[in-house]
């Protein structure tokens, strides 16, 4: 009898973060290698952000905290949904956790059933599936049309549900595609949710401030109806550039956040008390960087669409948010490199583009679309024009 559960049998390690090692660890051992892997803001947390976080370490608020939540900081976060989405919440329908990502896991391991169906568009960010089948459900794809942006469609939606499905997993703007729903579009969806009262919503607005062009809606916004049937999660990770404070949040239903900080009592228990306290000063805080960063992704995200368009066999969209670009390599699929090695699958061009022109990305596979492959242009400009620089090359070296 092994040590290891057979329920670990049903997943994998995170594609994403396994190659963002592997590149890290090239770059330790002396090669010259440019990572498009992580989707990491290359900012420095806001200076305000920091010294708030400084400040209550030297108040000594540095125990334990709450599991869900210093109240202060609970309380910010209904200000803030109230403020920023138009949603009533009460500090006890709010959970904090040790980012976003935990949030969604405490989220379907406190809610699934064996049996239970997620509708998960696709491309998808690649935890949602191994979440789902380690908490005992069945990820259900939905594929979206690439030349329609990757949104996904109220038809579409329609077909995949079925008496057994739970959950919607909507994440908006989109990882990995950059696709941004508008409030129409939303409306769409929540007309098909409203057919189908037995399903939830888990609305993942994680790239919430990272959008470009139009505004921001997310669904218990367009459809109040849903509100109480409707899980936002959000975090700091992104618009913040507090990747490594981890720190999220999720508001909803106060019956299912107690479940879910039930579960987060006997793991983790509270997040972070000195990053909450930060999480304070981000939220009530000066909040112009958002808008000057979200100017220099918008030069990045041009700038790496442009090249990317001119390599040979490449063309990706130029999305509305996010830091991601998803492209397309379809047509480069049966050629092969200098060495003779077949391009068989976009693993296999992007292992191609890694030990060839030392470039780190990821292969669609992952997010659930093949073939394509994400890069994130959350890195430095002169970095970023290089690397697509040298991926142009590594098609350009395929016959």
């Amino acid at each position: 009898m092994g040590i290891v559960a057979d329920s670990l049998g049903r997943i994998k390690a995170s594609p994403s973060s396994m190659i963002n090692g592997r590149a890290v660890e090239l770059a330790r051992q002396g090669h010259d290698i440019i990572a498009l892997s992580a989707g990491e803001p290359d900012f420095d947390t806001p200076a305000h952000i920091k010294a708030a976080a400084v400040e209550a370490m030297n108040q000594g608020k540095t125990k334990y905290s709450p599991v869900a939540g210093v109240p202060e900081l609970r309380e910010a976060i209904c200000a803030k949904f109230k403020r920023e989405n138009e949603l009533s919440y009460s500090p006890e329908q709010v959970l904090v956790s040790n980012g976003g990502k935990q949030v969604i896991f405490n989220a379907l391991m406190a809610s699934l059933n064996p049996g239970d169906e997620v509708v998960i568009p696709t491309p998808y960010w690649v935890s949602y599936p191994d979440m789902v089948l380690l908490g005992g459900g069945t990820p259900v794809e939905v594929n979206s049309d690439p030349d329609d942006d990757f949104r996904l469609t109220a038809g579409a939606l329609a077909g995949a549900i079925t008496p057994k499905t739970k959950w919607l997993i909507l994440n908006n703007p989109s990882n990995p595609s950059g696709a941004a729903l508008d409030a129409r579009e939303l409306g769409e969806l929540a007309d098909v949710l409203r057919a189908n009262p037995h399903v939830w919503v888990l609305a993942d607005d994680i790239y919430e401030h990272v959008l470009y062009e139009g505004e921001f809606a997310t669904i218990a916004q367009v459809a109040p109806d849903l509100h109480e049937r409707t899980l936002t999660m959000n975090g700091f990770s992104k618009a913040y550039c507090m990747t490594g404070w981890r720190l999220g949040y999720g508001a909803g239903p106060k019956p299912l956040i107690d479940a879910m900080t039930k579960l987060q009592s006997q793991c983790t228990t509270g997040a972070n008390t000195i990053s909450q306290w930060a999480g304070i000063a981000a939220l009530e805080g000066e909040q112009g960087f958002i808008h000057a960063h979200n100017e220099v992704f918008k030069q990045r995200r041009d700038l790496a669409v442009s090249i990317l368009n001119q390599s040979p066999g490449l063309r990706c969209n130029r999305p509305r948010g996010a830091f991601y670009l998803y492209v397309d390599c379809r047509e480069l699929m049966g050629r092969s490199t200098a060495g003779g090695k077949r391009i068989e699958t976009d693993q296999d061009l992007c292992t191609h583009i890694l030990d060839s022109e030392g470039v780190a990305v990821v292969h669609g596979e992952a997010f659930g679309l093949s073939p394509f492959f994400r890069i994130s242009y959350a890195t430095q400009t002169g970095k970023l024009e290089e690397a697509c620089m040298r991926i142009q090359r590594a098609c350009a070296s395929l016959s």
